[in-house]
């Protein structure tokens, strides 16, 4: 009878023992440490740690239902990753637009492999065991790499990443003008159009004073060797006077040594034929005979006039001197 009694009593002391001890157990496993995962979350500061050693790419966005669906899959890859001797990592194209630009991404989810800097793009599925055995029979040989501007590290694509920023930027924008303010679409797109057509025209006028400072830099240069090209012009006309003047000079004291030995000869000529002409003139005062010995014996004093009359060899020895005098002083002009 007791036992039947306390029966019912004890069971419901059971009942809410065990709810309790279930009540204190369940906040001790929600603070339990979910798993850590070991997918690499990369972004644009960290991005370059790819181009190092053997690494898988995800490149994802939160509301990609095929992106969710790898989501395990992916998972476990990275868990095998020491294994496998490579790295995993992701990219969320929403909060990192200009990766994706880089990587030139225009289809979720989209896969790639990197090898010491050179990237392939993965088109298998993004199931655990064909990723398995595309890393471990190293199948990626096979695919062409993404080089020249396709490289994600070259110039181009460096480019396309600063646009898809960009863009990012401004579907951020307009996500807060239209969910977070309210504000219609429309409005949000009239916005846009206007600060595009402003930027435009800054751009412009930001863009002709610098042709136009340009076109004047040229044309002054383009003065400046017009300038130098008549005074060079100048230069040599003047160097070709002066050269004319010096050799008109030359000449006219060349014309002048000739006339002046001409002159000199002239005189020297005449002077000679001075003295053949006293000479003769001596030699035919008359034939020796009676004439010239009564005239002798005569006029004592005329003979001796006619004697004195005679040129001298005093008389020839000046003239020579003379002549050599301006032989001499010819020939200095000369030199």
């Amino acid at each position: 009878m007791a036992g039947g009694r306390y029966g019912p009593q004890l069971l419901a002391l059971l009942a809410a023992w065990v709810a309790a001890v279930a009540a204190t157990a369940g906040p001790e496993q929600a603070a339990l440490p979910a798993e850590q995962s070991r997918v690499q979350p990369m972004t644009a500061s960290n991005w370059t740690l790819v181009m190092e050693g053997e690494w898988m790419l995800k490149f994802y966005a939160p509301w990609c239902p095929s992106c969710q669906q790898t989501d395990s899959e992916w998972e476990t890859f990275a868990k095998n990753g020491e294994m496998l001797q490579i790295s995993v990592g992701k990219v969320d194209v929403i909060q990192e637009p200009g990766l994706s630009g880089r990587f030139f991404v225009t289809t979720l989810p989209a896969f790639f492999h990197a090898k010491d800097g050179i990237f392939r793009r993965y088109r298998g599925p993004g199931i655990f065991e064909d990723l398995q055995n595309y890393i471990l029979e190293k199948k990626w040989q096979s695919v062409e790499p993404l080089t020249g501007w396709k490289s994600p590290a070259s110039l181009t694509m460096s480019g396309m990443a600063g646009l898809f920023s960009i863009s990012g930027k401004i579907w951020h924008l307009h996500n807060y003008f239209t969910v977070t303010l309210g504000i219609p679409a429309w409005c949000s797109y009239v916005f846009f159009v206007i600060a595009t057509l402003v930027l435009a025209f800054y751009g412009i006028f930001l863009f002709l004073p610098s042709t136009e400072q340009n076109g004047r830099s040229e044309e002054a240069h383009r003065a400046e060797q017009l300038q130098d090209a008549e005074e060079e012009k100048d230069d040599s006309n003047e160097e070709e006077n002066k050269d004319s003047l010096v050799d008109d000079e030359e000449e006219k004291e060349d014309l002048g040594d000739e006339d002046e030995a001409e002159e000199e000869e002239e005189e020297e000529d005449n002077l000679a034929a001075g003295v053949d002409e006293e000479r003769s003139e001596a030699n035919d005062q008359g034939p020796p005979g009676e004439d010239s010995v009564t005239r002798e014996e005569v006029e004592p004093e005329e003979a001796e006039e006619g004697i004195s009359e005679k040129p001298c060899p005093a008389d020839t020895e000046v003239v020579e001197d003379s002549l050599r005098q301006r032989k001499s002083q010819h020939a200095d002009k000369g030199l």
